[in-house]
């Protein structure tokens, strides 16, 4: 009696399995154009498939590339514009402090604890530059980008200036770590001043022997000059993998979110 009330329920159950919906939808084939810029299909698909592309540009599996796919223009222009990117950047800065303050509360910190911010697309936002220059649409240009710079006007990034004050108001050192070079260090001091930042243990560029480097070996260098100097790097902050990766590295890395540009 009790097997075929158990039969009843097993044949009620897949009866029940067949008739439902399925969960997950089936993967039959790649979304047009996934690995270049042509491909037909309306908005609708554009933006189903430059949210994917986007995620396999923050989880670092798109690997290296130049320039966003044509058709995702609008995408990044409204992701950059809209409330998605400062709501991404705040749940980053806000697990940040969590971590920063569990941390020094645990004793983890030593005697001179640090954070390592990078700055373009961190610190600063370079928006204002790149909605004249394609949203990430064209190809880098070096010249019109340090012509940029030199005006030293980009805006602080909310989330990261807030984050800043708070772990400065931990105790923790803050050290500022770009890939921008030596000669532009003045334009640079006065633009984190326009932007609301006070009070750097350390700004560091790249000098003469650094250039050629790639992001990841110049700035894992400078780490470990950093921890040789005494400081143990709690948390490293960048919007670039290439910010967070290399040895010796932070005791947390925290990404934060950019999909106009790759640097290697």
């Amino acid at each position: 009696m009790r097997r075929l009330q158990l039969l009843a329920v097993l044949l009620a159950l897949l009866a029940a399995a067949a008739a439902a919906e399925p969960v997950l939808r089936a993967v039959t084939d790649v979304p047009s154009s996934a690995s270049s810029d042509g491909g037909g299909g309306g908005s609708d698909s554009d933006a189903l498939f430059c949210d994917s592309w986007m995620l396999s540009v923050e989880t670092g599996n798109a690997g290296p590339w130049s320039a966003i796919p044509a058709r995702c223009g609008d995408f990044v222009r409204a992701y950059m514009e809209g409330e998605r990117y400062a709501s991404d950047s705040a749940v980053a800065a806000a697990d940040s402090l969590a971590f920063a303050a569990q941390a020094l509360a645990s004793g983890d910190g030593g005697a001179r604890p640090a954070w390592v911010f990078d700055v373009d697309e961190t610190l600063l936002s370079n928006a204002p530059y790149y909605a004249v220059n394609g949203w990430g649409s064209q190809e880098f240009n070096e010249t019109s980008f340090d012509e940029w710079v030199a005006v030293a006007q980009a805006p602080a990034l909310p989330s990261s200036l807030k984050l800043y004050n708070e772990l400065q108001g931990l105790g923790i050192h803050i050290i500022l770590l770009t890939g921008r070079s030596e000669f532009q260090r003045n334009a640079t001091q006065v633009n984190l001043f326009f932007a609301g930042y006070r009070s750097w243990e350390k700004l560091i560029l790249r000098q003469p022997p650094d250039i050629g480097k790639t992001a990841v070996q110049y700035k894992s260098e400078r780490r470990a000059a950093l921890e040789a100097e005494g400081f143990k790097i709690l948390g490293n902050s960048g919007d670039q993998w290439s910010d967070l990766l290399g040895l010796p590295m932070a005791t947390r890395s925290f990404k934060l979110p950019n999909p106009m540009y790759f640097i290697s």
